[in-house]
């Protein structure tokens, strides 16, 4: 007798073929890629920017900085829309909650032992119970990977729902860290578990490792968040993070989640960036000119 997680695999198809994926993706950016590359939509891709600062070395001057510099915003580009999110570790989240005045930006943390995920889910539980209270609308946490691979599906499955549940209202992302799935197979299967166990958002990557939001990734995420959607009723959005900094690589993400998914992931409430450099990136492009505000 099968599992409920190999049947959930069977039900939803996860067998997929990576050489097709890559065909698929090439012929949608030669078909729509170029009605994307504006500055209306460089602009869009801009207020869906989780504005990250993820380093050892930050400290609290610099993040209180970071985000005097998102409340500024409007006062320097006017005609713009501001980023979605600031994403931080859990120990700055007090920081931001502090100095954020921007009711529409969202306060983000990372928690359950980032970027690794491999400590006790005690842990994982506790931080992100506390960067809640501390004041975060938003928990990142990463899969347990080493179970994932080892097709330990029930214990990734209990840990995420345990967090979820620890997150009250409070949004739950679940990165996957797609770069050490090895294949789209496994990709779709994670992003199954995610949304199975509760997750509001599936997240490529935690930007740690040399691989991470690849436009595979990103095809493959997007087609289970849409089966999911027509199976169960249920939306869930999703954020490609890590190693997008170029306006080029995010209107390829963007040309993708458009053409799987509709417009109406268009927005920040379905649909982010994970990124540090990409924001000033955009401006760039947006304001024909380099910009470095952020």
């Amino acid at each position: 007798m099968k599992d409920r997680y190999l049947e959930l695999f069977d039900f939803y198809h996860c067998e997929v073929n990576d050489e097709v994926i890559k065909i698929e993706i090439d012929k949608i950016l030669a078909e729509h890629f170029a009605e994307n590359a504006n500055k209306e939509v460089y602009s869009q891709c801009l207020n869906l920017i989780d504005l990250t600062s993820l380093n050892c070395t930050d400290t609290e001057s610099e993040i209180a900085s970071l985000t005097e510099k998102v409340n500024n915003f409007k006062n320097v580009f006017p005609h713009l829309f501001n980023v979605a999110a600031i994403c931080v570790y859990p120990a700055l989240v007090p920081v931001v909650k502090k100095h954020l005045n921007d009711q529409k930006v969202k306060i983000a943390s990372v928690a359950g032992g980032f970027p690794a995920s491999q400590t006790f889910l005690e842990v994982k539980i506790a931080e992100a119970s506390m960067a809640v209270q501390a004041g975060a609308n938003e928990i990142d946490v990463v899969i347990s990977v080493g179970k994932f691979l080892e097709e330990k599906y029930e214990e990734v499955y209990d840990e995420l729902s345990e967090i979820k549940a620890t997150c009250g209202d409070a949004h739950l992302k679940v990165i996957l860290e797609t770069g050490a799935l090895q294949n789209c197979t496994n990709i779709k299967k994670a992003a199954l578990l995610a949304m199975a166990s509760g997750a509001d958002f599936v997240k490529t990557s935690t930007g740690k490792i040399q691989v991470s939001a690849t436009l595979e990734a990103t095809y493959t995420i997007c087609h289970a968040i849409k089966e999911w959607y027509q199976k169960t009723g249920s939306k869930v959005g999703y954020k490609p993070a890590g190693g997008i900094s170029t306006t080029e690589e995010a209107v390829k993400h963007f040309t993708l989640v458009k053409h799987i998914l509709g417009d109406e992931w268009l927005n920040n409430q379905w649909f982010r960036f994970g990124a540090s450099r990409l924001a000033n990136q955009l401006l760039s492009s947006i304001e024909g000119k380099e910009i470095k505000y952020f």
